[in-house]
């Protein structure tokens, strides 16, 4: 991810802001209901039909794509409608029920991989845009630790606690699953609210040099907006690599067959990829989504081959 600048104030109040979109609590990972929001940036003509497109606003890897798929559907003459929720089980239960058409950036592999076999007769998978993302436990990199082993014994310099988010979310599960693989459940505790407040303390404990672990994700603007490192997890307690991935409601190609179409030959490398999340969610922030999809796609439209003008 290129290091551009980070302006990690106005991102921290952009995320606690969208962290109270919708009727619950969660990232990757519910008790929530649909939420309207957004609108179509007066691109869409809606003479092809219209598609829901549900996002989880806190994880902003559904954030940016959400708007570029927004934008670029918008264009095929497709009437795009948000929805936002702040958890992935009812997003997928809603993708299942036909109440949202499309989900931008969905972890279907192994983080929901229980929502996916709870709900696969009815979602289609419609491709992977990104192959490379994980789940993390992450310490400044001013800290002497280097992997998660290290942590043993050292409880009492972290106050005993592992900071981390929604508790409903795919990763909070891994975390749970991790500390017992490495025998650290009876010395730390797992810290949940929302992904606002652990930048919030992430950021705070930065700022004085002090030690903090936190759950984190890849990809995400925060690991190059502060200075964190991923612990090694030699165990593969926080699991592999996996894909991010569209998914639709069963029958979504088959309605909406261009934008089907368009929509499996998107792949994003991790320039890409962090140009898009930097732009949307630090330099132009909330409110400014469309701006800064029409700015990425200036910068990345010439060497992309699915780009619709």
């Amino acid at each position: 991810m290129p290091k551009n600048r980070i302006l990690i104030s106005a991102a921290l109040v952009a995320a606690a802001s969208l962290a109270l979109v919708g009727c619950a609590t969660d990232g990757a990972g519910g008790t929530s209901g649909l939420t309207g929001g957004g609108s179509t940036g007066g691109q869409s003509t809606g003479d092809k039909g219209t598609i829901t497109l549900g996002y989880l606003p806190s994880w902003t890897d559904g954030l940016s794509t959400a708007y570029l798929l927004q934008d670029q559907l918008g264009k095929l003459g497709y009437d795009v409608k948000m929805k936002t929720l702040t958890e992935a089980g009812p997003l997928y239960a809603g993708l299942a029920q036909g109440d949202v058409d499309l989900y931008p950036s969905a972890w279907p592999e192994l983080t929901h991989a229980e929502y996916m076999t709870k709900y696969a007769d009815s979602i289609e998978d419609l491709g992977a845009y990104y192959d490379n993302a994980k789940l993390t436990i992450a310490v400044p990199e001013y800290s002497d630790i280097d992997s998660i082993e290290d942590l043993a014994g050292k409880g009492a310099d972290f106050g005993g606690k592992i900071v981390g988010i929604e508790p409903g979310a795919g990763l909070t599960k891994q975390t749970v699953k991790m500390l017992s693989a490495y025998g650290l459940d009876g010395e730390y505790s797992l810290l949940t609210s929302s992904t606002a407040a652990m930048l919030t303390e992430l950021k705070a404990a930065t700022e004085k040099q002090e030690d903090i672990v936190v759950t984190l994700w890849r990809p995400f603007w925060a690991n190059d907006a502060f200075p964190v490192k991923d612990l090694e997890d030699p165990k593969g307690a926080m699991g592999e690599a996996e894909g991010l991935h569209f998914l639709g409601t069963k029958g979504f190609a088959k309605e909406f067959p261009e934008a089907a179409a368009l929509i499996e030959k998107i792949r994003l490398d991790d320039e890409q990829y962090g140009s898009l999340e930097d732009l949307v969610v630090n330099q132009y922030g909330e409110g400014k989504e469309a701006d800064a999809v029409d700015a990425w796609l200036e910068q990345n439209g010439d060497r992309l081959g699915w780009v619709v003008d």
